[in-house]
């Protein structure tokens, strides 16, 4: 071998491992880290057992309610903890464990999210009550259980007192809709206690003003007597019982 060629080898063998090594750092230092983060927010990532076997991709519209689903209750979880002032995307996506990216997939922006937050949770809140009504004999009884499990709903979600009375100012569409929803749920309720005989003081067109008086009175009972105790409590039978005598000596 010529002693020219003798002498370039090292430093050929040299330049070829430092290319080699810088390769190998790119492909480590952009490898990107697997996260609960990255899986919810990337629909492309997730997958699902098909039959056979075979791993099937799931699509953005077979994740999308999951994903809406858990922006909601991260949002309610926020507002309810520091209020809509503080309930900022950032803080939001956190806590529900998505990219903010993610976040613009199903909302416009932060005050599209708050104007359907309230809303969302009212139908929450009455499907929690709607099952704990069924099976009630009679529209006295539904209130009965409509009643009492107001209350227990409020001891498992303490913030939602917070999201329902800072909507007025913060987001007053949520506001309106959710009033709507309750009062309109509240009114069918009545409509067949009257349809069926079993409530015979009232007219059709007193309802509302029913339903209004009965939500307020759940309201106010809730904050003399639930909010702000030091170990978040059951309302005390007495007020179940005193709200039910008004109830049946009203609508009777």
């Amino acid at each position: 071998m010529p002693l020219t060629a003798s002498l370039r080898l090292p430093s050929v063998i040299s330049a070829s491992k430092h290319r080699v090594s810088i390769e190998m750092a790119n492909k480590v230092s952009f490898r990107k880290p697997a996260s609960s983060r990255t899986a919810l927010a990337s629909p492309k990532s997730a997958v699902s057992v098909a039959n056979g076997g075979r791993p099937k991709r799931m699509s953005r519209e077979e994740l999308a309610p999951n994903v809406r689903s858990a922006i909601f209750k991260a949002a309610a979880k926020v507002v309810g903890e520091y209020g809509y002032n503080n309930a900022s995307i950032a803080r939001i996506t956190e806590t529900a464990g998505i990219a903010q990216g993610t976040f613009y997939l199903y909302f416009n922006s932060r005050q599209d999210l708050l104007d359907e937050l309230l809303p969302h949770v009212g139908q929450d809140m009455l499907d929690f009550i709607r099952g704990r009504v069924a099976g009630a004999k009679d529209i006295y009884d539904v209130e009965e259980r409509g009643f009492r499990a107001f209350f227990d709903y409020l001891k498992g979600n303490p913030g939602f007192f917070i999201i329902l009375n800072e909507a007025e100012g913060a987001a007053p569409v949520a506001h309106q809709k959710h009033f709507k929803l309750l009062s309109d749920h509240y009114v069918e309720s009545l409509k067949r206690g009257v349809n069926s005989g079993q409530i015979r003081n009232l007219r059709a067109e007193e309802l509302e003003t029913v339903a209004y008086m009965f939500m307020a009175a759940r309201s106010y009972l809730y904050l003399r007597y639930v909010k702000g105790k030091r170990e978040m409590r059951s309302v005390p039978e007495e007020v179940v019982q005193t709200y039910m005598k008004i109830v049946r000596d009203g609508l009777k």
